[in-house]
């Protein structure tokens, strides 16, 4: 195997004079002009870390349970870890509610630009009253939404770690936060532990360009390093390529969300939605999860080549879909509860001859 590291891109270190334009420009409002020598100070600290590389400014050894027990982890990355491992607890704790996981996938939200609330999220709040009325079920509502209207939000884009070789994707992710980039918040790390709770997911999304919206595809290329990815980082001293390509000819593949039952609500207005549907049901049965039935996999048209002003009353016109909606629910959850009872999809314990 040719395994050497490839490089040779061109080099995105900033001068000093233009990363403090960019610096300066979170600060564009007037407001914040007799502040300007603080902020100066506060830069030429941002500088620095900048310069130094400062990635994860405060680290502590690994300790018991890693393979190089010394080496220096991100305490923000161990954060994250402890938070998947109570969330993979609770998980694995029968006494507890089945957890269903609502993925809202619209940008849209009336407490923004766009001035009214998605179609989505109408069809969001319907499966998430059906699963209040299911005995021994508990739903959490993820509102991607969030990424557009709310201060603080980020999910930073995959860097295709993966690519240089599974060994370097960690899991949970360690490429942010980024303190050094200024790349400070990273949502993921709230996110994968939802994931990680849950006994089944939902996802109901709109088409955008006949694809996914851009929040989330965010999360789904973040959500990489759950299928085959590393969960320590000191096999591979950080992010040495080299190393983890060496780990690669003898990698296991873990399926850190193996199992989990899903379901699959599309919709548009004019075209795309069964393709986009498909497209979520391939990526999701790749990370081993199982589709929950056909009942679960729906793809439709609201307000087909209509007006945009009156989607929402075409929806309100749609009671069927509604009804779908509500019949999904029921579906993943039939299929959580055998999940739960130690049943898997045929063929589930059978080996991957094509792991990657």
């Amino acid at each position: 195997m040719n395994g050497d590291v490839r490089k040779g891109m061109p080099d995105p270190r900033l001068s000093i004079d233009e990363f403090r334009n960019r610096f300066l420009a979170r600060f564009y409002d007037p407001a914040f002009a007799p502040m300007m020598d603080d902020l100066e100070t506060i830069m030429s600290v941002a500088w620095e870390a900048y310069r130094a590389g400062r990635k994860a400014p405060i680290t502590v050894a690994a300790g018991n349970g890693f393979v190089d027990p010394n080496y220096q982890l991100s305490t923000q990355w161990l954060e994250a870890r402890t938070a998947i491992e109570n969330a993979t607890a609770k998980h694995q704790d029968p006494s507890l509610p089945a957890s269903i996981l609502i993925i809202n996938a619209s940008p849209r939200s009336d407490h923004t630009c766009p001035g009214e609330m998605s179609k989505t999220y109408r069809l969001v709040r319907t499966a998430e009253q059906t699963f209040t009325e299911l005995a021994d079920f508990a739903s959490v509502v993820l509102d991607l939404s969030r990424l557009t209207s709310e201060y603080g939000r980020e999910i930073h884009p995959c860097k295709a770690c993966f690519s240089t070789s599974p060994a370097l994707c960690h899991w949970p992710c360690s490429c942010y936060p980024n303190n050094s980039l200024g790349q400070s918040i990273d949502w993921m790390n709230e996110i994968y532990p939802l994931w990680v709770a849950a006994h089944g997911i939902m996802i109901i999304s709109p088409v955008h360009w006949y694809q996914a919206p851009s929040v989330l595809k965010l999360m789904m290329d973040r959500m990489v390093c759950a299928d085959g990815g590393n969960p320590d980082p000191t096999t591979t001293h950080g992010k040495d390529a080299e190393r983890a390509k060496e780990l690669e000819e003898d990698w296991p593949y873990p399926r850190h969300l193996s199992g989990r039952p899903f379901s699959i609500i599309t919709h548009g207005d004019s075209a795309g939605a069964r393709g986009l549907r498909n497209a979520l049901t391939d990526w999701l049965t790749d990370m081993h999860l199982s589709p929950a039935g056909d009942t679960a996999l729906i793809d439709r048209y609201i307000g087909y080549y209509k007006p945009y002003a009156t989607s929402h009353a075409d929806l309100d016109g749609d009671e069927a879909l509604f009804v779908e909606v509500r019949h999904a629910a029921v579906t993943l959850g039939e299929a959580v509860r055998r999940y739960r009872a130690g049943e898997r999809a045929p063929g589930s314990n059978l080996s991957d001859p094509r792991p990657k």
